[in-house]
């Protein structure tokens, strides 16, 4: 213990006297959870309209004011050319165009098919899909509307609708930023933790001190022990950093354990060290592990839900993901803040999380040749 304490001391001295690194490890995260927290949002509230109204009819208009009314549009323009609205979609000014004909409001009133016409821009799908969906509910409801009045004018009596109730259970206002803070911070914590293990026993090569450790009586696994441990207290001081600004400064309640969260956090932070530590005793430069553990990070990230479900996935890159240790932090840091879930609800992803931290520590000290 004696020997992994000046290790420790060592580490420790290094990190906070590299003042170039400071930022990057304790401002850097927060500064950009603060940012991606709103700027990573699928959330559909400015969508931009342009309204062609050849009709000008009581029933063109009304739909155009549910339009106005509706916090997730903008009616940027209404005119008669549709080659205008063309345009405007063409130059990317414009989100969709909504095409009353002539005639439309007569059509209404007697009773007649009535056609609107929906042209959207689907450069991005998932967003053409959602504006279409939208556009859609609000000219459906009005349907409904107008259906309701003109049965109650022939029956001369008040036509009573199924009136839908329901709830949202673990996020009542349907908000993304609960969604997507716990995962950006998930992928906060990796960044700091899988770089700097990366780089950590690569630098020693570079600078010639790995020579020097090798030569000591100090063993191998106290070295690495040595060398892990300062970054696993700074993961979780990034990770107590990142829940604070939770609660206090986006008002996400934590409806699970710290206690659990921080759990699932020292096993994680296992893995990915060991991941680090791997890429380290395997490359000869600091550019080269900066490289690779790039290379993974990106794989991590995009395959691990953070932005788009898992179940969306071929089926290959389901199976795949298996060894993707940060969708397994995100599914159960979500579980855990949003959701509540205990450890028995965790059980199962923890201990599939455990499996992998002990196999990739034994392989990257299996892969540390120490020369005494």
């Amino acid at each position: 213990m004696r020997t992994i304490k000046f290790i420790l001391q060592k580490e420790f001295l290094q990190v906070f006297r590299n003042k170039s690194m400071l930022p990057v490890i304790f401002a850097m995260p927060i500064i950009q959870l603060c940012v991606l927290v709103f700027a990573a949002t699928y959330e559909m509230k400015n969508t931009n309209l342009f309204v062609v109204d050849k009709d000008l009819s009581s029933h063109s208009r009304e739909i155009i004011s549910k339009f106005n009314g509706s916090p997730f549009f903008t009616v940027k323009n209404v005119d008669f050319s549709i080659k205008e609205a063309e345009d405007e979609l063409i130059k990317d000014h414009v989100d969709a165009i909504i095409y009353f004909e002539n005639g439309f409001g007569e059509s209404v009133d007697k009773k007649k098919s009535a056609e609107v016409q929906v042209l959207v821009n689907a450069i991005d799908a998932s967003a053409a899909g959602l504006y279409n969906a939208y556009i859609l509910s609000v000219i459906q409801e009005y349907n409904i509307q107008v259906n309701s009045k003109l049965k109650a004018l022939n029956t001369g009596k008040t036509i009573l609708q199924v009136q839908n109730t329901y709830s949202h259970l673990f996020n009542p206002e349907m908000k993304y930023i609960p969604y997507m803070l716990p995962g950006i911070l998930v992928l906060l914590v990796t960044v700091i933790g899988l770089f700097l293990s990366a780089m950590n026993v690569v630098r020693e090569k570079e600078i010639g001190t790995i020579e020097q450790i090798n030569v000591t009586p100090i063993k191998k696994h106290q070295f690495l022990i040595g060398k892990l441990i300062p970054f696993l207290v700074i993961g979780f001081f990034e990770l107590g950093v990142g829940l604070i600004l939770a609660a206090f400064v986006f008002q996400i309640p934590l409806l699970g354990s710290v206690w659990l969260i921080y759990l699932v956090a020292f096993v994680y932070l296992l893995t990915i060290l060991g991941i680090g530590l791997l890429i380290s005793t395997q490359t000869e430069t600091q550019q080269q592990a900066m490289f690779i553990a790039w290379f993974f990070m990106i794989i991590f990230i995009m395959m691990s839900g953070l932005f788009t479900p898992t179940e969306s996935m071929p089926m290959w890159g389901q199976k795949l993901n298996i060894l993707n240790p940060v969708a397994y932090f995100i599914k159960i840091i979500r579980m855990i803040m949003l959701k509540g879930s205990g450890f028995m609800d965790i059980a199962k992803d923890l201990g599939i999380l455990a499996v992998y931290s002990v196999a990739i520590l034994s392989i990257a000290v299996n892969r540390y040749r120490k020369v005494a």
